[in-house]
């Protein structure tokens, strides 16, 4: 079974599940509530708060146990659940500038694991992690739709994370290497802006679902203040962003740029609004990262 899982600093995310917060909590006796999983005799549960940001996600085991939570949901998702071992084929990926030195270590970080055994509420899992391939995330977002830009004499693909904000340069449909990278303006840098400034001069304390509803337009009972103060930085946030992009020689306005990635949907306003972008194109699935490493992982596995 082939199933893609993007890593992200925010959020977990597959093809068939909901997302789900980069969070957990570790107990060695069982907890009460829903989603409990079992690994070597200590507890997981999925917790909204999510892990600090780290550049290197093998450090511990903690990206493990909540690719574990992925592979049980997108397993049962699929109903594809059996009692004997599943083998899986494992597709992930790495932000652009990551990539070069990590992609070894990130590969052997879930590919050199055996048998895996595990429960989620009680139900047993056997797991053999039989394949893992590493694509770039960006280029694995918008890889279903590739196609689409090959007339196209320049095209951006910014994808907007937790924590970094991934670019790719295409040239009549070809990648440039010399124009990828990854800028830490991910949106974890614009909640702690936000939550900081309402903090400091509203006195008043946000969590990042706070912020999320307030940039998604939903109705919320925080005052005006909050609304224009969240809206205001968020502007800010994203002109700042094309700033430093210019900076790089990346001008959105003459080109069309693929947005990816939950930042992207959340912010889509204001990236509108900029009026720094040309012509914008979003893909609005969340998930299009992990959707964009199984695609990739299909391709490269067809001739083999």
């Amino acid at each position: 079974m082939l199933i893609g899982v993007d890593h992200g600093n925010k959020q977990i995310k597959t093809v068939h599940c909901e997302p789900f917060v980069s969070g957990l909590k570790q107990s060695v006796t069982r907890p009460f509530g829903q989603n409990v999983l079992r690994y070597q005799n200590t507890f997981y549960t999925l917790s909204n708060e999510r892990i600090p940001y780290r550049k290197d996600k093998t450090e511990d085991d903690r990206f493990f146990i909540l690719t574990l939570f992925a592979l049980a949901g997108e397993i049962e998702a699929r109903g594809a659940y059996v009692a004997e071992v599943q083998r899986v084929q494992l597709a992930v990926g790495l932000p652009p500038a990551h990539f070069g030195a990590q992609v070894e270590r990130f590969t052997q970080y879930f590919g050199q694991r055996g048998m895996i055994e595990f429960e989620v509420q009680g139900k047993p899992y056997s797991v053999y992690i039989e394949d893992v391939a590493c694509f770039p995330q960006a280029y694995a977002a918008a890889a279903t739709m590739l196609h689409t830009l090959v007339d196209e004499p320049k095209a951006v693909i910014l994808d907007i994370g937790g924590f970094t904000a991934d670019y790719l340069l295409m040239k009549n449909g070809e990648i440039d290497l010399t124009s990828c990278d990854s800028l830490e303006n991910g949106v974890i840098l614009l909640y702690n802006k936000v939550r900081s400034k309402v903090n400091s001069e509203l006195d008043l304390l946000l969590d990042e679902s706070d912020v999320d509803a307030i940039l998604l337009g939903k109705k919320t009972k925080y005052p005006e203040a909050v609304v224009r103060l969240a809206e205001l930085a968020a502007q800010e946030f994203i002109n700042d962003l094309f700033s430093t992009l210019r900076e790089r020689m990346i001008d959105l306005r003459y080109c069309k740029v693929v947005f990816v990635g939950g930042g992207a949907i959340l912010l889509k306003r204001q990236i509108e609004a900029s009026g720094k972008v040309g012509t914008p194109f979003f893909v609005p699935k969340i998930n299009a990262n992990a959707d964009g490493y199984e695609y990739l992982y299909r391709i490269d596995t067809a001739g083999r």
